[in-house]
């Protein structure tokens, strides 16, 4: 899974972190409530773990920021706050749960299953474009009503790209978000991620568009003359 973490306080953050890289999630560390409101709302996340006392911006105000916006990536809060009043405008903002400080490891990591296992995330998950869809939830792809069989890496480039539908994405920062720092890969890795992709999503009605210097952008595909859609550029 890919989770955002967004906490000020380095030795917690480390914890948490590495715990949840350990169970082979992917983590994005912010330290400010700005910054994290900011990246949830641009990138889908699979969960954000949001502590309360943030600078810039606190908990409450990020999180009924991004109701507001539509973002229904589970959220798990983390406070130290133990009054009932808190914890009750915490859910009613949309949390849809919160662990209080100090927590153990693990019944942190089994609260934010639940979270993600939750069927009301599942079901915003679903992203239609042309004739494909996109479950990031179940992590499944279809054209029409076909199934398209694609591997983890497949997956990510296009649930990446499809999140920004219409804007260009660049190779770094794709790059980034398919294989991660500490892989040592080259361009031509996510190049060859790219072209598969393109020959399984054939007949969709979308195409991926290399924009030379940049990066790739996802978009509808315009019909041609016979009424099909184009080929990627």
């Amino acid at each position: 899974m890919r989770i955002l973490l967004a906490e000020d306080a380095e030795d917690l953050g480390d914890a948490v972190a590495a715990r949840l890289r350990a169970s082979g999630h992917a983590v994005e560390w912010h330290r400010s409530g700005t910054d994290v409101a900011a990246r949830a709302r641009e990138e889908p996340f699979d969960a954000l773990v949001l502590d309360v006392n943030l600078p810039g911006r606190d908990g409450f105000a990020v999180l009924a920021e991004l109701r507001r916006a539509g973002v229904t990536t589970p959220v798990l809060v983390v406070t130290a706050r133990a009054e009932v009043d808190d914890k009750v405008s915490l859910l009613d903002l949309g949390a849809d749960d919160y662990i209080v400080k100090p927590f153990d490891l693990r019944e942190f990591e089994a609260r934010l299953r639940a979270v993600m296992r939750r069927p009301t995330s599942a079901r915003a998950s679903l992203v239609r474009v042309g004739t494909l869809g996109v479950d990031a939830a179940s992590r499944t792809v279809v054209i029409g009503e076909r199934p398209v069989d694609c591997g983890r890496r497949e997956f990510r480039v296009l649930e990446v790209l499809i999140a920004r539908l219409g804007q260009v994405v660049a190779k770094e920062r794709l790059m980034s978000q398919v294989f991660g720092a500490e892989e040592d890969v080259g361009i031509n890795a996510l190049e060859l991620l790219v072209s598969r992709l393109r020959r399984k999503l054939e007949g969709a009605g979308v195409e991926i568009v290399t924009v030379r210097g940049s990066g790739y952008l996802m978009r509808a595909a315009a019909p041609d003359a016979a009424g099909r859609p184009d080929a990627a550029d």
